[in-house]
């Protein structure tokens, strides 16, 4: 992943934290960089704590495997080479591309979207005034942070949002170990906190989270993957404050809809549009559809990318600047939009349209269930059938106990044929559950 970006971005420098130096040795003679940085997580808390957390982090907690960069050189000696020279600035204007934001690579390989300095202070405008109703200038208020800042949302919501606005902010350096997770924010009265469903899920599912202190929590905001509805209701019942759901994408800088933070919400779905931001569902010829049916979501607005980096951009946009996001929704009767699912995860069983969202969000109703994923794979009959892989919650769960579930809440074409239990799910890097990983498993098995 670090070769693809490097080599596709043209990159002339890398600055690199020491823990994860032995990765970029690996590639470091197949990428095009001329400079290497290497800094240490201590370098900036001082001379007394930072050797110390330096001592520890290489040779107590062993963070720090041994590499290999010989032309490297230290972010301390860069600073002091620095300080001693004159900044020549550069002219720089609103269209120029501030960022490069690599897209997940979920449903293939990962693409540089092309966000320019326009695109980010329109974004940030315009989720200044959407954060509104959780923001108290007079008090220091503190965001929780569990996404990594190169993820989009981290990085414009947490990083420029909540820095502009003058937030604390608590980053949690590794959300996946939950018990710690948890340890870690009952430290502090948090007002604000992002994430992805599996977070959320994971959250009110630890025993000791009911014992936080929600007293100063303002609301939650799901984004990256649908907010089921089970941990929507389980999170308002622990915390007596609402989980909304976001929609955004790494091409639109990324927030395009949110549920209004006023108490207008509405679960099971993605809210509105932002401000200055139209959405619209089309079809695949590129006609605008009326209200209700069901499309490709497309978006227009000054936080959209002007396209990728080095690609071929045929087919990205329908005209006039429509971009096509590759979500397949809806608008409801309210002008609420719904995601249905992503338009390459659609399963075709017998003829019929199922998506794998749906069938998840059932699933995970179940009380005895943890996770969910559901995928399509190929069958000589229905052309392809669903299978659903399981995480339990209660290990007591079987086979028969879910199928008399799905046969009780859905139509019998989209209850799944297959089911595996499996003690996890395969995710990203920031916590979204990697449906392509299985589609690619069960391939293989089917070869």
């Amino acid at each position: 992943e670090m070769e693809h970006q490097f080599k596709d971005a043209g990159i002339s420098a890398i600055v690199i934290v020491s823990n994860f130096a032995h990765n970029l040795e690996q590639i470091k003679d197949k990428i095009p960089a001329k400079h290497i940085i290497v800094t240490d997580m201590g370098d900036m808390l001082g001379l007394v704590k930072g050797a110390i957390v330096n001592f520890v982090v290489k040779n107590i907690k062993k963070l720090v495997p041994a590499y290999s960069l010989p032309n490297a050189i230290s972010f301390k000696s860069v600073l002091a080479k620095g300080a001693s020279l004159q900044l020549a600035k550069p002219t720089i204007d609103v269209e120029d591309v501030a960022v490069l934001q690599y897209t997940g690579g979920t449903t293939g390989i990962s693409k540089g979207a092309q966000l320019s300095h326009r695109n980010i202070i329109a974004h940030n405008m315009m989720i200044s005034h959407w954060f509104g109703p959780l923001l108290n200038p007079s008090e220091q208020q503190i965001v929780i942070t569990a996404l990594p800042l190169y993820h989009i949302f981290a990085f414009s919501v947490n990083g420029v949002l909540m820095f502009h606005k003058g937030l604390r902010n608590v980053l949690i350096t590794n959300p996946r170990d939950i018990p710690g997770f948890v340890k870690e924010i009952k430290k502090y009265q948090f007002a604000i906190i992002t994430g992805v469903n599996t977070l959320f899920n994971g959250l009110i599912n630890n025993p000791d989270f009911a014992s936080c202190d929600f007293s100063k929590l303002k609301g939650a905001v799901g984004g990256g993957m649908a907010v089921q509805d089970v941990v929507a209701i389980k999170w308002q019942e622990i915390t007596k404050s609402p989980l909304v759901e976001g929609y955004g994408l790494s091409e639109t800088s990324p927030v395009l809809c949110c549920n209004p933070l006023t108490g207008n919400h509405k679960r099971g779905t993605i809210g509105i549009p932002m401000p200055s931001t139209e959405v619209a569902i089309f079809d695949d010829e590129g006609n605008q559809l009326p209200q209700g049916e069901t499309g490709e979501i497309c978006a227009r607005g000054p936080q959209v990318m002007k396209g990728y980096w080095e690609k071929d951009n045929e087919g990205v946009f329908f005209s006039p600047n429509w971009f096509r996001t590759g979500d397949i929704g809806l608008m409801d009767t309210d002008g609420y939009f719904k995601i249905v699912d992503r338009k390459k995860d659609m399963i075709k069983v017998s003829g019929f349209n199922v998506f794998p969202n749906e069938i998840e969000n059932v699933l995970a109703g179940h009380p005895k269930v943890l996770e969910v994923a559901a995928i399509g794979v190929a069958d000589p009959k229905s052309g392809e059938v669903i299978k659903a892989f399981i995480v339990k919650k209660d290990q007591s769960l079987t086979e028969e106990e879910l199928k008399k579930f799905c046969y009780e809440n859905m139509t019998n074409y989209k209850v799944p044929k297959y089911f595996e239990f499996r003690t996890e799910l395969p995710k990203t890097n920031v916590g979204k559950i990697l449906r392509r990983t299985l589609k690619e498993e069960e391939a293989k098995k089917a070869a």
